[in-house]
């Protein structure tokens, strides 16, 4: 299927589904019990009111275009692995939603939350019981033991860091994304997120005053203040990959796949690119 069809694709399954956000969170496939809580702490409610917030975003500010969707599978566990960039996580809020709405069944996307959002009650509250949970190792095993569908950033904060001429670049990749995955025969979503770096076109970081509030940094744009820009974002995601292990291989065999899954990601950040130079130009 050609990239153009499979937006239109999509595009077409979501004008077929006229459906409510309560409606699509009610269908997600997981254990809720009568008062809408799920063994995680997830909550309908949380998750219902954040979505609805989210989704406005998704279609009318950020308009988000969605190809390959197909390709993250639609029960079991799997692991998203996506690029950072546009000075804070709305890369990461945009992929989220695009599961909820885009999929069929819907499903919800898991991540590691920044530990510092810890530091802040509202901020570690909705987390929670939107299923986004402090980033330790032993909640992404968990969450992957139990089928869920979890989203790894491998670049960290330093992805979101990346200054505007730097948005399309991709950084270091952790390898612990690597080893879970092998540990817990995971099969690897690539995934490249367009528009980030445009939202947000970071000119520089303030990492004394992020220090001093807790945070890793403050973003700077052009016009000062971090506030995103209505710029349209793209999410093309790729064929999954897997690996054969066991998670304790030497460190240069993790290093090897990690850089497989990397130049994957890279490759589809030049087709999203490509994509959207074609557009441009028709």
């Amino acid at each position: 299927m050609s990239e153009q069809a499979q937006v239109l694709a999509c595009y077409g399954a979501r004008v077929a589904r006229e459906e409510s956000i309560a409606e699509r969170v009610d269908r997600l496939e997981l254990p809720f019990n009568e008062f809408g809580v799920d063994p995680y702490g997830i909550s309908k409610k949380h998750l219902t009111l954040a979505a609805s917030a989210l989704a406005v975003l998704y279609r009318y500010y950020f308009r988000v275009r969605c190809y390959g969707i197909e390709h993250v599978p639609p029960r079991g566990r799997a692991m998203i692995v996506g690029n950072h960039s546009g000075g804070y996580a709305i890369d990461g809020a945009m992929l989220l939603t695009s599961l909820l709405l885009e999929m069929e069944p819907p499903r919800l996307g898991q991540g590691m939350a920044e530990k510092f959002l810890n530091r802040f009650p509202v901020a570690s509250l909705w987390t929670s019981r939107t299923g986004q949970f402090t980033g330790l190792p032993e909640h992404a095993l968990r969450l992957l033991e139990d089928d869920r569908l979890l989203m790894v950033f491998p670049e960290g904060s330093r992805g979101t860091a990346k200054l505007y001429r730097e948005r399309y670049s991709l950084v270091d990749f952790g390898t612990g994304f690597m080893r879970l995955a092998l540990q817990t025969r995971t099969p690897i979503v690539p995934t490249a997120i367009l528009g980030g770096g445009t939202a947000v076109p970071t000119v520089a970081n303030l990492y004394a005053l992020g220090r001093l509030i807790g945070m890793p940094y403050v973003p700077v744009t052009p016009y000062l203040l971090p506030l995103p820009l209505p710029a349209p974002m793209e999410l093309h995601y790729g064929e999954p990959l897997t690996f054969s292990g066991t998670g304790d291989e030497d460190d240069d065999v993790i290093s090897g796949y990690v850089e497989q899954v990397k130049a994957r990601v890279a490759e589809l950040i030049e087709r999203g690119r490509e994509l959207r130079h074609r557009r441009r130009t028709q």
